[in-house]
């Protein structure tokens, strides 16, 4: 029997045929979920929903990298945002704790919750209403916030800067080949992930981690990555442009230690956008932590638009 709050049913989805009631609040994710139940990557019982008859009154979702894998993220957590809706915030916490307790496997950390909102949430008090509302439930019931993200995209007929010569490109040649920049580019990290990372791994097994859980798994071509030179062979950074299962990314870019403060990070980030965009692509798309100010200068000069936030909260 679902879950009964007096008048309020808390249960996940019986199926597809329910996404219509699913997605009857606005979000930007709300498109991709039908393809992601065909691929996998979400399933029914991870769609849970707060309802009061036929009222959405609350909402969540976890999604997962590939088909098979547990629950790896909430990005998908709404609450119906008529004011007059009583004890929604309340419904949240109990859809959640409900849905958590239901759904995830025993033993293990919560999966981080990922929101994204407008890139002027702060700005606009129905928006900053709407954050504030998800963020205190989250908060009830543990969770803490962890980074807030730019999220950057770069458009079609935006001028790419031209090739200045300082530097040359070489393919990736292997793992080893990538794994041996990654470790010292993580030297003074600017990424609250990667910082966190370093918390509790070495540098080198941070950098493992990234590339058999995240470069690994794209399926885009690996002569796409590309590795920034001196003219003299010495390497300055890397830049992995790739396609995710939604969009072209600038997936990582980095600059050694011994090479910062030289404007190469521009470069970089112009022959990433350059290889994608010979591809005809609608759009590239790029992430940054808003306290990551030299990397999101780099995207604004390179024509990048703010265009969403992202706000990660965390119980671990």
């Amino acid at each position: 029997m679902a879950p009964q709050q007096n008048d309020l049913i808390m249960r996940p989805m019986t199926g597809r045929g329910e996404l219509e009631l699913f997605n009857r609040f606005p979000y930007i994710l709300n498109e991709e979920l039908a393809d992601d139940l065909d691929a996998g990557r979400r399933r029914p019982e991870w769609m849970w929903m707060a309802l009061r008859g036929d009222h959405l009154v609350a909402r969540l979702a976890w999604w997962a990298r590939k088909p098979g894998d547990p629950p790896q993220i909430l990005d998908v957590f709404d609450l119906d945002d008529v004011p007059a809706e009583p004890g929604r915030q309340d419904a949240g916490v109990q859809l959640l704790e409900t849905a958590m307790t239901q759904t995830l496997p025993e033993g293990g950390g919560l999966p981080d919750c990922s929101l994204f909102i407008p890139p002027d949430w702060r700005d606009d008090a129905a928006a900053r209403q709407t954050v504030g509302d998800r963020m205190t439930v989250l908060e009830r019931t543990g969770a803490r916030l962890f980074v807030e993200r730019l999220r950057l995209e770069w458009r079609p007929g935006t001028p790419i800067p031209a090739i200045s010569g300082r530097l040359r490109f070489r393919p990736v040649g292997d793992r080893e080949d990538l794994l041996r920049l990654m470790v010292p580019v993580l030297e003074g990290t600017l990424d609250t992930h990667s910082r966190h990372d370093l918390d509790r791994m070495s540098a080198v097994q941070v950098a493992a981690e990234q590339y058999d859980g995240e470069f690994e798994g794209y399926d885009s071509p690996r002569d796409w990555w590309r590795v920034a030179t001196l003219p003299d062979g010495e390497p300055v950074g890397f830049v992995i442009p790739a396609r995710n299962s939604y969009n072209p990314i600038i997936a990582y870019i980095g600059v050694l230690p011994a090479h910062r403060g030289n404007g190469y990070i521009d470069e970089l980030l112009a022959e990433g956008t350059r290889i994608l965009a010979a591809h005809d692509v609608p759009r590239i798309r790029a992430a940054t932590d808003l306290g990551n100010v030299p990397m999101a200068r780099a995207f604004q000069r390179a024509g990048y638009v703010n265009f969403e936030r992202q706000i990660t909260m965390t119980w671990n």
